[in-house]
């Protein structure tokens, strides 16, 4: 490693993350080096990114999502994930608050970016976190959910909301915070196992 600049964390960028995220200055050092490593070039690419989500889905297809989280992080749209955007990622989906995960995932089903949401994307989403359950989980889910159009149209419905409607990040976070049925329908849970296995891997 024989150049410092490559192996530390500027004091800016440190600061910066200490006060956004819950992570101590330690936390972030280790996290940093084991970032490096697993990615010398200092980001992670897309592809990189999707292969960690595939190791832990081997009975499904994690592809699209993966690609739709990567998005949503990807916050100067490069196309890589640079150590500030995948801390932040990591704080957001780990221990965020409500309100900050409740703006990402409004991001995250926000597929153009063009502030609002529209049916299609949200049907767009909810297919990419159905590949992610396991066929025979499918089974068990309630009738009215079952399918990936199903479960689009039971969210639209909570929203009051007609097909050609869209919905804005604030109707969008209200919503959710009004029902938790949306909040179960619009999320897939285990993202958190996700990141509790990618800690293990890192330390």
């Amino acid at each position: 490693m024989g150049n410092n600049k490559s192996s530390a964390l500027s004091k800016e960028l440190l600061q910066e993350l200490k006060s956004n995220t819950k992570y101590s200055e330690s936390e972030l050092s280790t996290w940093y080096q084991s970032f490096l490593k697993e990615c010398p070039s200092g980001k992670i690419s897309k592809q990189q990114f999707e292969g960690i989500y595939a190791s832990f889905f081997p009975n499904a297809d994690p592809t699209k999502y993966a690609q739709h989280v990567f998005r949503s992080f990807d916050t100067n749209a490069d196309g890589t994930l640079d150590f500030k955007e995948y801390i932040v990622a990591l704080h957001l989906t780990s221990g965020g608050k409500t309100m900050q995960k409740l703006e990402w995932a409004f991001a995250l089903y926000d597929v153009d970016g063009n502030g609002t949401i529209s049916k299609n994307e949200m049907l767009e989403i909810v297919k990419s976190i159905f590949n992610m359950i396991p066929a025979d989980d499918q089974k068990n889910l309630p009738e009215d959910e079952n399918t990936p159009e199903k479960r689009a149209d039971k969210i639209w419905e909570f929203f009051g909301k007609k097909d050609d409607d869209k919905i804005s990040e604030g109707e969008f976070i209200q919503g959710v915070m009004d029902n938790k049925d949306i909040l179960r329908l619009i999320q897939y849970d285990e993202p958190q196992k996700i990141k509790d296995k990618l800690k293990e891997r890192k330390n």
